[in-house]
């Protein structure tokens, strides 16, 4: 288990590594995991140790939460003085994301529709 977490490990510090020394707008882990598939591609015998450290790891996601938790709690009067902008700015970007999300499927639909028979009366 641990020289798979090291795989892991050294995956996000590389990716982290990588976004600071090029100043590219994507986060670490992003490209960490990335890299972690490219491993995986070209070593497919990584996959097992990797696999069970990954599921132990998400069978405790929820422990990540309780950071974030605690962060909540010692701010708690903040978010409520800041309560109309933060529900403006949940509202708002949850419809710009259902939007374009509602735009990019309709022109999938169109790019993918088959053509239409002319023939056809």
């Amino acid at each position: 288990m641990i020289p798979a977490l090291a795989i892991l490990l050294v995956c996000q510090l590389i990716g982290e590594a990588l976004v600071r020394t090029l100043t590219v707008p994507v986060p670490g882990p992003v490209v960490g995991m990335a890299l972690l598939l490219l491993v995986l591609v070209w070593r497919p015998s990584v996959l097992g140790a990797v696999k069970t450290t990954a599921q132990t790891l998400l069978q405790h996601l929820s422990l990540l939460f309780v950071p974030a938790g605690v962060g909540v709690m010692l701010h708690l009067q903040r978010l409520g003085d800041e309560a109309l902008a933060i529900g403006v700015a949940l509202v708002l970007s949850t419809l710009v994301g259902l939007a374009s999300a509602a735009l990019t499927m309709a022109w999938l639909m169109k790019r993918t529709a088959p053509p239409a028979d002319k023939a056809a009366p």
